[in-house]
């Protein structure tokens, strides 16, 4: 991950939650806001309900490729978290991919590449 650290205080974590702007899907809720950083920081968050400690490591460790995979496109200078929900257990990669980009996209967290003219 080229331009991101990872987000690990409880205090980062709620100051997002209470002043970040937000988007839902059935996988996955992403918290975002500026940091005034030239790098993001990235928190993952996977609760008990998801299941035993391998199921979340395995939804922690998808949501980590899905953010790599894509790093090249996301903005860079804020902080985001992703809070993981039941439905990613169970779900293909493609499936949460697409969720994931949909929901930067509406968080306008995505690099704008300008098409033809």
């Amino acid at each position: 991950m080229d331009h991101t650290i990872a987000l690990k205080q409880n205090h980062e974590f709620r100051r997002l939650y209470n002043k970040g702007k937000s988007a839902v899907s059935p996988y996955f809720a992403i918290y975002c806001r500026k940091n005034r950083r030239p790098v993001s920081r990235l928190g993952i968050t996977t609760g008990v309900k998801l299941g035993n400690a391998v199921k979340r490591n395995r939804v922690r460790r998808r949501i980590r490729a899905l953010y790599r995979t894509n790093e090249a496109q996301i903005l860079p200078g804020y902080d985001i978290v992703v809070v993981a929900r039941t439905k990613a257990v169970f779900s293909h990669y493609s499936e949460l991919e697409r969720s994931f980009l949909k929901l930067l996209r509406k968080l306008d967290l995505m690099v704008r590449t300008e098409g033809p003219q």
